[in-house]
């Protein structure tokens, strides 16, 4: 019997593999969330220097910095990382949150991801059960908690996984998996043109810009995922999403009225609910707004 065969026999078996490869991919998000700003800002700076003919550092240009090189090391002590200090969840309580060589606190957030993207899949793989949705699902979930972390800690939303993503699911609705590719492709227009339309009118009025354009890419992609007919409602989603954890927002941690909030993860939330239970939130709001 095949693993295959057996995923598809064994439904507790699919959701414990989809738990723990969340928990290891979560470990890898906190990564990725952590450097791939740090990836683009050092971009940045090399392609303004190059612009200005300003000779880079030797820092910059003698010492690798990506997603794989260096190993992840202490902020404080520089120690490295053992491998059996980086089990996803298990290591930081078995360390009780602090480094084992200078005990500094190590932030709750890091098995905070790991523990969200591992309940996730887990959601994914209960809803969709051992299928291809569920790979294609997972890959989206994946990169969408990737990109609500790096855009609530930076206000970006990189081209480098936004964009990727979009064509996944173009790719997708080929197949097709959950759209087919005539839904997938007017998808992807409406997205970024809704949201670049009301970015405009937005900036007529006001004088001010409202939102980035990775919210356009980042809306694009999800219409991409999950078709044109699913965009009313990752828009009502995601603008009572904001809504509500503005307002928690200001009541809870004094989150002044003047403040910019990323707009990315409340498209992400949004975007998530749908792919899970577009349908019904579909019909609910028809039921709704019909007489």
């Amino acid at each position: 019997m095949t693993i295959l065969e057996v995923l598809q026999s064994s439904q507790p078996f699919l959701l414990g593999t989809c738990c723990v490869l969340g928990l290891f991919v979560g470990s890898f998000l906190n990564v990725v969330i952590h450097r791939l700003p740090i990836m683009m800002q050092n971009t940045w700076e090399c392609d303004c220097r190059e612009l200005l003919e300003i000779e880079q550092p030797a820092d910059k240009t003698n010492t690798p910095f990506n997603l794989v090189t260096p190993r992840s090391r202490c902020p404080k002590c520089a120690k490295p990382i053992a491998a059996w200090e980086n089990i996803p969840l298990l290591s930081w309580l078995l360390l009780r949150g602090k480094c084992s060589a200078c005990k500094n606190p190590i932030s709750a957030r890091y098995p905070l991801v790991e523990l969200v993207t591992a309940l996730l899949s887990l959601a994914v793989a209960y809803r969709f059960g051992a299928t291809v949705e569920t790979c294609f699902a997972l890959l989206l979930t994946w990169a969408l908690v990737a990109l609500s972390m790096i855009d609530f800690d930076t206000s970006l939303l990189p081209d480098s996984i936004t964009l990727p993503l979009m064509w996944l699911g173009l790719l997708a609705s080929l197949i097709p998996v959950f759209v087919d590719t005539h839904s997938a492709l007017i998808g992807a227009m409406a997205g970024y043109l809704a949201l670049w339309l009301v970015f405009q009118a937005f900036k007529l009025f006001t004088g001010k810009e409202g939102m980035g354009f990775g919210d356009f890419k980042l809306l694009a992609a999800l219409g991409a995922w999950l078709g044109w007919e699913q965009l009313p409602a990752i828009i009502l989603l995601s603008s009572l999403t904001g809504a509500v954890i503005g307002i928690m927002l200001m009541v809870l941690v004094k989150h002044r009225r003047d403040q910019a909030i990323p707009f990315g993860p409340y498209l992400a939330i949004a975007g998530w609910l749908t792919l899970m239970w577009g349908e019904e939130i579909t019909l609910y709001y028809q039921q709704i707004l019909s007489p």
